[in-house]
C-alpha cells in the first residue's frame, strides 16, 4: 500500500501489527531490517497525519473565533 491510498487507520493497524510481531519475536532477522524501515515510514505517515488534521481543526477554530 503506497502513501497516496492509506488512511491513517490503515497505517495505525499495520504499525501495530509490526510492533506486536517484534514484540514476540516473530520477525525473521532476514526480514528484520526492512520491517523496521516499514515501521519508520508508518510512524512518520501517522505523525504528519495527525499534525495535520489538529492544524486544520485549528484553523476551523479560530474562523468560529471570527466570526462570532
Amino acid at each position: 500500500m503506497n502513501k497516496t491510498t492509506m488512511n491513517y487507520q490503515e497505517a495505525l493497524a499495520e504499525l501495530e501489527a509490526l510492533v506486536l510481531e517484534m514484540e514476540h519475536g516473530e520477525i525473521a532477522v532476514d526480514e528484520l531490517s526492512e520491517k523496521i524501515k516499514r515501521s519508520a515510514f508508518l510512524l512518520r505517515f501517522c505523525k504528519a497525519k495527525l499534525k495535520s488534521t489538529e492544524e486544520e481543526v485549528e484553523k476551523i477554530l479560530l474562523e468560529m473565533d471570527d466570526n462570532n
